[in-house]
């Protein structure tokens, strides 16, 4: 009898694909640059070491952490209001994030020899991931999609920032408060102003990463992508946070073993917030805001959308108290399922983006 693809293998093996695509594409790129920097692959300064490590490393650890998050019965509330596609996801394992970020950051700390800088961003790092992995353990526990209060989760988020922002000003290196924009040579003296700003951008681009989370795959690519980029532009100043933002991209594409489509586990807010951390704290600490805003333009968009979605609803709402949307649904994300895209092609689109921006921070290098 001939074997035939159901439509579910033909979308698990496109799944692999992509994800089997992006692994390929970091790790050669990984390889060029280390060339072009004169570090051997194999070295623990390096990037390639640091991602190929963490990325073995989470897919072996997730075949024992999974069935431990399925005993727990840590399954995903999906929303009601969502796609309806999505329903049949309710009962995938969450809290992913809880082995993979924890490879990262060892992996990376390991490597750098306990560097100072790598075990400030991961602590931050960490922080974040603690904030929603106490998220993810509210909505568990209630069986909604409600977690902890907004307001908490905001609140936690502002402290564990305020004491990273602390740390730098401890440090003392002072020459941060100066926004550097790599293209045209130039330096923004903000002074004071710095340290709101940057409580601003560890609170922002966590809620960013965590708002991109809701498409197999499409959170742990594009993260893999932004922070390895990031990697490569401050490894020339920065070597130690260079391993620590490969060990990360690797961690991501190790995750994907498990998260591309059709997903067996999601990372949650305990993964999610955690990077969107991670990206902001190493972009504060090597003065790559700018950078930073470059790469996340995926980020960015997919927050302007859920902001737009918003005031427009409030906007136009009647006498009757509904308003209208500006979209089918947010983020834009959803949008585009619910216009006809599937989840794959979603999830490809949004790969190809941020490689597009990826290489236009890395062509900023001198």
């Amino acid at each position: 009898m001939d074997a035939k693809l159901s439509p579910n293998q033909g979308l698990n093996f496109s799944g692999i694909g992509l994800a089997s695509m992006l692994a390929i594409l970091l790790t050669t790129t990984a390889l060029i640059f280390d060339g072009m920097g004169n570090r051997t692959p194999w070295y623990t300064t390096s990037l390639t070491l640091p991602l190929l490590l963490c990325a073995v490393g989470v897919a072996v650890l997730g075949q024992w952490v999974i069935p431990i998050l399925q005993a727990l019965k840590t399954g995903q509330i999906i929303r009601e209001d969502g796609p309806q596609a999505h329903l049949k996801k309710a009962g995938t394992p969450t809290m992913g994030g809880v082995f993979f970020i924890p490879v990262a950051v060892v992996i990376a700390c390991i490597l750098s020899n306990f560097s100072e800088n790598v075990l400030a961003v991961s602590a931050l790092t960490l922080s974040y991931g603690f904030i929603g992995w106490i998220d993810d353990w509210q909505i568990l526990r209630r069986k909604s999609n409600k977690g902890i209060s907004p307001k908490m989760k905001l609140a936690l988020q502002v402290i564990f920032g305020a004491v990273f922002c602390g740390w730098l000003v401890f440090k003392g290196d002072f020459s941060i408060t100066n926004i550097h924009v790599p293209w045209v040579s130039l330096s923004l003296p903000l002074g004071l102003l710095f340290w709101p700003l940057a409580g601003f951008v560890l609170v922002a681009e966590s809620n960013a990463t965590n708002l991109t989370d809701g498409i197999d795959g499409l959170a742990a690519g594009t993260v893999a992508i932004a922070i390895f980029a990031l990697g490569v532009v401050i490894a020339p100043t920065s070597p130690d946070l260079m391993v620590f933002c490969a060990a990360v991209s690797g961690s991501c594409l190790g995750f994907l073993t498990y998260n591309r489509n059709p997903a067996s586990v999601f990372m949650g807010d305990t993964g999610s917030l955690a990077l969107g951390g991670a990206l902001a704290a190493v972009a504060l600490l090597t003065n790559t805001l700018v950078v930073l805003f470059v790469l996340s333009g995926i980020f960015f968009v997919e927050t302007l959308s859920v902001m737009a979605q918003v005031s427009y609803y409030k906007a136009t709402k009647g006498p009757d108290g509904k308003g209208k949307r500006l979209f089918k649904m947010a983020p834009l994300h959803h949008h585009l399922e619910l216009t006809g895209w599937s989840e794959l092609q979603v999830v490809a689109a949004f790969y190809i983006i941020a490689a597009f921006l990826a290489s236009v921070c890395i062509m900023s290098i001198k």
